[in-house]
Order: C-alpha cells, then sequence, then structure tokens
C-alpha cells in the first residue's frame, strides 16, 4: 500500500494540536519549538510531491480516495495536479517560517501556535480536495483560526477587521455553497448518481443559462477571496491589523485560493460562461493593478504599501488566467507562488522594523543602510523581486502573463505594462526613504542588524527567487500537461455547447435576464 502522503501533509498539524493541548501554557518556548518542529515535518513529507510528481500526464497523482457519507455521494478523496502542486508546497514552506517569525508573540502562546497548526490543515485541504463538500469544509474550517488570529493578536483596530475579514469572506461562500448544491442536483439528473466528485462535475454538460448563474456565484466567492476590485476593501484592513505571521499567511496562501478556484472550478466547469465573462474580469484586474499600484504610491505605511500592492499583482494573475492560452495561465500561476514568495518576505521585513522600531511610518527611517547592512540586502533583493527584475522571480511570472494578454488583446497587455512601471515607482521609492539617506532619527542610530532567526526566515524565500528566476523551468515544466489538458477541455466543451446552445438557440435566454452574448471566437483554434 502506497503512503497516504496527501493525508499526511493535511492532518500531521492536527496531531500537533493535540502534542500542544498536552503542555502546560506556562511552557511557552516548548509550545513554540513543538508547533515549528510539526510544520517543519509537515514541509519535508512533501517534498517528494516535487520529486516524484510525473510532468508528463495530466492526471491526478497521488490519489486517495475513501467512502465518507456514501448514502449522500461524499467521499474523502484527495488528489493533485501540475495546478495545485506548487500551492500545497508554498503552503508547506510558508508556514514554518511564519511560525519562526512569530517568536515575539507572549500573549497566549499556545492558543496561537494551534491556531496556527490548525490554519495549515484548512489551506493544504483546500488544495487537495477533489471532493466539493470536502473541499468546502476546509475552505471554512481555514477562516476560523484567521479570524483569531486577526481578532485577538491583531492590531488596534483589530476586532474590526476581522469581522470584516469574516463578513466579507462568509458571504461569498454562501453564494459558492448554494452553486455547489445546484451541480450536485444537476449531476443527478443528467447521471442519475448522487456524488459531489469534482471530476465527474467536469463532464457535464451544462446549459449556458445555468452557467452564467453558477458562475457568478463561485465568481463572487473567489473574487473577494482573491480579492478583486472593488471586492478588495477588507485586504488592506485584515493586512494592517493581523499579526506578522497572519499577513505573511494571507499574501503567501489564502490570496492564491481565489485565484486558485477560478483555474480549478470556474474554467473547467463553467467554459462558456468564463469566455463570456473575458472582458469583464480583464477590466476588472487592470483597473485592480493600476489602481493598486496608484494607492500604493499614496501610503505613509510600509504595512499598508504593501498590502495594496497585493490588489495590483493579483491583477496580473486573474489578467493570466483569463487570457486563455497557456502563456497567460502558467505565468498567472507562477506569479501565485511568487507573489507568496516575495509579498510575504516583504512583510516579514516590515514586521522585523516594526520589531525594532515600533512603528511602520516610512517617515521615521531612513539611511538604514549604514546601520543594518545585511538587513537592507535582503530588503534591496525582496523589493527588486517584487518589481520583476530579470533574474528574479517576478520576472518569469509578468512576463508570460504579459505574453498571454498580448496574444488575447493587446490593449489589456499595453493597460498592463502600466502597473509594472508604476510598481517600479512605489517601491523603489519606498526603499529609498527607508534606507537611503541620512538617519534623521537617534532611535534608528542603535538598530541592530538581522540576527540568526531572521537570516533563517529570509534566506530560503531568497534562494527560492533566485531559483525561479533563474531555472523557471524546473517549475513550468510540471505544469505542462495540466494546463495543456484544461484549456483543451475548456476549449472542446466551450465549441461544441456554445454551437449548439447560444447561436442555434438563442431563445433559450429568453426570460432569465441574461443578456445575449456570442462567445465564440473568430478563429476557434486559438482555444
Amino acid at each position: 500500500m502506497s503512503v497516504p502522503i496527501l493525508t499526511l501533509i493535511t492532518f500531521i498539524p492536527i496531531i500537533g494540536v493535540f502534542f500542544i493541548l498536552s503542555i502546560d501554557s506556562k511552557r511557552q518556548e516548548l509550545i513554540r519549538v513543538t508547533a515549528l518542529l510539526v510544520s517543519i515535518v509537515v514541509f519535508f513529507i512533501s517534498l517528494p510531491l516535487f520529486f516524484n510528481f510525473d510532468s508528463h500526464v495530466y492526471d491526478m497523482q497521488f490519489v486517495e480516495k475513501l467512502r465518507w457519507i456514501p448514502s449522500f455521494g461524499i467521499y474523502y478523496y484527495l488528489g493533485i495536479d501540475g495546478i495545485s502542486l506548487f500551492l500545497i508546497l508554498l503552503t508547506t514552506f510558508i508556514t514554518p517560517l511564519s511560525i519562526l517569525a512569530s517568536w515575539h508573540i507572549t500573549k497566549n502562546v499556545k492558543e496561537y501556535m494551534i491556531a496556527m497548526l490548525v490554519l495549515e490543515t484548512g489551506m493544504v485541504g483546500v488544495f487537495v480536495s477533489l471532493d466539493l463538500f470536502l473541499f468546502y469544509v476546509f475552505w471554512e474550517l481555514m477562516l476560523i483560526p484567521m479570524y483569531l488570529l486577526i481578532g485577538i493578536w491583531g492590531g488596534p483596530r483589530r476586532i474590526y477587521a476581522a469581522v470584516k475579514f469574516f463578513i466579507y469572506t462568509m458571504a461569498g461562500s454562501v453564494f459558492m455553497l448554494l452553486a455547489i448544491i445546484a451541480l450536485y442536483f444537476l449531476n443527478y439528473k443528467s447521471t442519475g448518481e448522487y456524488t459531489f466528485n469534482l471530476l465527474e462535475y467536469y463532464r457535464l454538460d451544462i446549459s449556458f443559462a445555468a452557467q452564467f448563474w453558477l458562475f457568478l456565484a463561485f465568481f463572487l466567492a473567489f473574487a473577494i477571496k482573491v480579492p478583486m476590485v472593488p471586492f478588495h476593501t477588507w485586504l488592506p484592513d485584515a493586512h494592517v491589523e493581523a499579526p506578522t505571521a497572519g499577513s505573511v499567511i494571507l499574501a503567501g496562501v489564502l490570496l492564491k485560493m481565489g485565484t486558485y478556484g477560478f483555474v480549478r472550478f470556474c474554467l473547467p466547469l463553467f467554459p462558456e460562461a468564463s469566455h463570456a465573462f473575458i472582458p469583464v474580469i480583464s477590466w476588472m484586474a487592470i483597473v485592480g493593478i493600476i489602481y493598486g499600484a496608484l494607492v500604493s504610491m499614496a501610503q505613509d505605511d510600509l504595512k499598508k504599501l504593501v498590502a495594496y500592492s497585493s490588489v495590483s499583482h493579483l491583477g496580473f494573475v486573474m489578467l493570466g488566467i483569463f487570457a486563455f492560452n497557456i502563456q497567460g495561465i502558467e505565468g498567472g500561476i507562477t506569479q501565485m507562488i511568487n507573489h507568496g514568495l516575495s509579498t510575504g518576505a516583504l512583510f516579514l521585513i516590515v514586521g522585523m522594523l516594526y520589531e525594532r522600531r515600533h512603528t511602520r511610518m516610512i517617515a521615521d527611517f531612513g539611511g538604514l543602510t549604514k546601520q543594518i547592512p545585511v538587513f537592507a540586502t535582503f530588503f534591496m533583493i525582496v523589493t527588486l523581486s517584487s518589481i520583476g527584475l530579470p533574474g528574479l522571480n517576478g520576472f518569469v511570472g509578468e512576463f508570460l502573463i504579459l505574453v498571454g494578454a498580448f496574444k488575447s488583446r493587446i490593449l489589456y497587455a499595453s493597460l498592463a505594462t502600466t502597473g509594472i512601471i508604476l510598481a517600479a515607482v512605489y517601491m523603489l521609492w519606498m526603499f529609498q526613504r527607508v534606507m537611503f539617506g541620512e538617519i534623521t532619527h537617534e532611535e534608528n542610530k542603535t538598530l541592530k542588524d538581522i540576527n540568526k532567526r531572521e537570516f533563517v526566515i529570509l534566506a530560503p524565500i531568497v534562494l527560492l527567487v533566485f531559483w525561479i528566476g533563474i531555472y523557471p523551468n524546473s517549475f513550468l515544466r510540471k505544469m505542462d500537461a495540466s494546463v495543456n489538458h484544461l484549456l483543451k477541455q475548456v476549449g472542446d466543451k466551450a465549441n461544441i455547447v456554445s454551437n449548439i446552445q447560444i447561436h442555434n438557440k438563442p431563445e433559450q435566454l429568453q426570460g432569465i435576464g441574461v443578456p445575449k452574448i456570442d462567445i465564440v471566437p473568430e478563429n476557434k483554434t486559438e482555444w
């Protein structure tokens, strides 16, 4: 019997929770070390996913399937492909670094570490679930620990930020739940079988009218999670008020659940609706790219600047996904990973500065390279990574996205390019004000350079920044089969169904409030 590796990486954090529960709350150092060791074990167990992954097949790999609630067609069904592989590895990589960055937490350490480990289980579970009921359980599970992390260990406005985060995400989740139930009954009507099996749903031929409304339901859940403008207003508050580790997890993993949801669910389940909404989502992405960059430029708070930059960067991801070509989608997936590394590292760096000076205002810094040169070097590399300097990870994702967008529509690529220019402006201007110039505050003259713990946190991220930037093929090739299959699957279904239902029978759209949309391109071979 093969080792159930996906089960192990999903539920070992929960086992760690029981270990921590047995430790006296006063033994804070032991609690921290236990949580860190558990997360490191999970990371090393997840590494075989990368090395044993067969990049030549598009089928789900490392599959585990057990009967759970058979009377309702619910299975414990796990598996990964080239689309989810790196998101799982990103989660298991970021979590121990976030725990190590939480060493300064002294309030309710036991509860804090439990929340971190439960959060890891929820995040991994979202990316490995192939049963929609199981997926929804994990999707909702990860809300609770993040709500607690913000609400208990956050900043002065933590309650407001936590409640806002929870309400926004929960509102989108309700619509997604309704869509999942609708798919459940649509599948029964089509096949006579009750199941929540996602791969079975891929085979359904759903009318455009049904696709339209189901797509909207999933869209709301995922657009809020990304977040796309105008659903983004919860994000700056959550980032600013969350503890450092909470911000890192939010930027590194949680936001990717939205972009992952579009690739895993919206495109293959609702291909016609996805094609129909290309202009809407592309323009929303472009607005997000430019708006996020302009607002970042106006920020005086370091953490707020990084938070708004996420809105801009994830706009690129959405633009790539809805370019509907291999360059755009692979660029989008790569940029999910890049954003997790670069923006996660920026939040870590902001947290380290805050621990030293207890302020995040850019005006309170200046001239820090003279006092903390090693720290400044790490900061510089991560900053250049975030703006997409060639040779670093950010360039690979943004270049592929722009190539994909250019092939889709030149106007989209041209407008999105302004976001890259603006990113260079606000990031380099921020770095100049924080790190260069003269030291104007006496407190900055006594700052200590990077310590061993901080070096251990930042060094692995910088290593990956260079690895992806110099040799991206080691990542891209593992996506090829899955992304090509996705494009073929979506293109085939959209071509066949749209010719029948949109052009030959437009009367099917009457009476449901759906505008007539021509979604068949002039050159069908591009699909």
